[in-house]
């Protein structure tokens, strides 16, 4: 029986580890990368390799960037007393999609899951609060997704704020999102109506 040779066999797993592409598609794609010309084969390698070199956190919020700190945290327009606290960069993306949010963010990287062994420690709450220790921040919007870990990382920020920084006031977005839901996959509407009507926790 035909089998492929082991340079796209190997392409075709690597294919394959991506999330959602099955060993079906990796074959696609491999083939289609073998009829493509070099330059355009050798620009999506360049591309991924510009994505690992020269993409990294912001020292400030920790979104992604290529400039350190940030274009948002480094825009002196913004609010920096109002901080929204966001589970990962595509979160903030969504938000800066709606179009109404002039404050800054602060991206957390995960939300604290137990049962996944994710505590507080593998977040980036501590550098949070050296952030608060600045005193310029007067408002935490909390924008935690709507689930159950999105909840419980929201409540145990706001304890360690109320312990902390009693004048830092904290807030959340308005539950125009759906329980359950993820923010980037809410609309632009919902967004809005969640920053503009967010209640103090």
């Amino acid at each position: 029986m035909a089998s492929h040779t082991q340079v796209i066999q190997n392409l075709m797993n690597q294919f394959a580890r991506l999330p959602g592409i099955g060993m079906r598609s990796a074959e696609r794609i491999a083939f289609h990368l073998l009829k493509e010309n070099e330059a355009e084969a050798f620009a999506l390698a360049d591309a991924i390799r510009d994505v690992k070199t020269r993409i990294r956190h912001c020292s400030v919020c920790y979104n992604l960037t290529e400039n350190d700190p940030c274009d948002i945290c480094s825009d002196t327009a913004r609010d920096q007393g109002l901080v929204c606290i966001v589970e990962q960069p595509k979160d903030l993306l969504a938000l800066e999609g709606a179009g109404l949010y002039r404050g800054v963010y602060h991206v957390l990287l995960g939300a604290i899951r137990p049962l996944d062994d994710i505590d507080a420690g593998d977040l980036t709450i501590e550098p949070l609060m050296q952030r608060l220790e600045g005193g310029t921040i007067r408002e935490l919007i909390m924008g935690t997704n709507p689930t159950v870990e999105g909840d419980g990382t929201a409540l145990y920020i706001q304890g360690e704020v109320a312990a902390r920084f009693p004048n830092v006031s904290v807030t959340r977005l308005a539950r125009g999102l759906p329980a359950g839901s993820n923010i980037e996959y809410a609309n632009r509407n919902i967004l809005a109506d969640a920053i503009s009507g967010r209640q103090r926790m």
